[in-house]
């Protein structure tokens, strides 16, 4: 007589020999020991090796786990066949409002100058090839603008996603929501660029943690795996990633810009190009801020921005050459434009815009203008003459 071995305690004996039986295992047996193996995801060969090992049929053990199935051969612990039906509703309609009711092209924006790197990122776009682009300057020098503008002449979508150091991957890729008491799959807003072919903007994107990581296979152009819910997304055509940065994804050594991070390198080699924008050529500059003027209804103040424009400029090269710590940027330029439309007096537009900086910094930026402009007075805290 000898024995064959199944089981440490279960047998059956025929012809004087102990032959295995299949075991009786319950349903939370056969969760529990598949988790411990394979985790809460798993195939269908996961599935009959364990049922091998166990001596249990491989139709007996995917039948206490069938409302684990996400998909043909596969399953999910973390997922029922139920929310998955919900998930497959609400799949359908990622968002709050059908996609069909929604229109994500910019509009044209008619005080818009093209300038920097906005000819090439045009093209880019205009391609609708799969081409990851990565564009790096300074704060306040058109980089987002410019690229909503290339869609909205090309009458493209894009959807922008501002990055923060919170951001993670369920606010890009989407997560379960609850919805009238009943957990539902929401797509974020990479889901919704990859299925409509749209521009996804990540705004920013150097205030990023490791977090971002989760895009990785999305800057490869192959899609994305929903692992919550067992289903691929690939990208439909023109889909694109385009990022914006005011470092090149190395951290900020001089402390201008605290909070950016230093972003993994194999995240950054899947952006092919990078285009360095910096701020315009004083012509372009002063076009500009003459379309901000008649935007705000102010007319033939022409010289006005042209010493804005000189001011600015010489400031900029102050700060490159280390004579100063701040800047003004062409977008401060425009809110003084703003503010002059607004309060009518020249001197109060530019002192309010520059009140962001330290005393010190503001007082040096305002001295230099009384310069460039001998028609502002700062001291008498109005300009001369003002608009009527």
């Amino acid at each position: 007589m000898h024995y064959n071995r199944c089981n440490e305690t279960n047998y059956i004996m025929t012809n004087k020999t102990f032959a295995p039986f299949e075991l009786k295992m319950t349903e939370q047996q056969a969760i529990d020991g598949l988790k411990s193996t394979y985790g809460n995801e798993f195939t269908a060969a996961d599935v009959r090796a364990f049922a091998l090992m166990n001596n249990i049929g491989y139709a007996t053990v995917t039948k206490k786990i069938k409302k684990f199935r996400v998909s043909p051969g596969k399953w999910n612990l973390t997922v029922t066949k139920k929310s998955v039906e919900n998930i497959e509703k609400s799949f359908k309609s990622p968002s709050a409002m059908p996609a069909a009711e929604k229109n994500l092209v910019p509009q044209k924006d008619d005080t818009f100058v093209k300038f920097g790197s906005f000819q090439d990122v045009k093209k880019i776009i205009a391609s609708k090839l799969f081409y990851p682009t990565f564009v790096t300057g300074l704060s306040g020098n058109g980089k987002t603008f410019g690229i909503e503008q290339a869609c909205a002449q090309l009458n493209r979508e894009i959807i922008r996603v501002n990055i923060t150091i919170e951001t993670d991957e369920d606010d890009l890729i989407g997560g379960f929501r609850l919805v009238n008491g009943e957990t539902v799959w929401h797509n974020g807003p990479v889901i919704e660029a990859l299925e409509r072919g749209a521009i996804l903007l990540l705004d920013e994107i150097d205030l990023a943690s490791n977090k971002i990581l989760c895009l990785q296979s999305i800057l490869e152009g192959t899609g994305v795996f929903l692992k919550k819910i067992g289903r691929t997304v690939r990208p439909a055509a023109g889909f694109n990633v385009i990022a914006t940065a005011n470092t090149k994804g190395k951290g900020s050594d001089d402390g201008r810009f605290i909070g950016t991070n230093v972003l993994n390198e194999a995240f950054l080699e899947r952006f092919p190009v990078t285009f360095e924008q910096d701020y315009p050529a004083p012509k372009t500059e002063l076009k500009i801020l003459e379309n901000a003027m008649t935007e705000v209804g102010v007319k033939d103040e022409s010289e006005f921005c042209k010493r804005l424009v000189d001011w600015a400029d010489i400031i900029r090269k102050t700060f490159f050459d280390g004579g100063v710590e701040e800047i003004i940027s062409t977008r401060r330029l425009v809110h003084i434009v703003r503010a002059y439309g607004i309060f009518k007096n020249k001197a109060k537009a530019i002192e309010v815009c520059v009140n962001r900086f330290d005393d010190e910094t503001k007082q040096a930026f305002m001295e230099l203008y009384d310069k460039v402009d001998a028609d502002v007075d700062f001291k008498e805290g109005e300009d001369v003459p003002t608009v009527g």
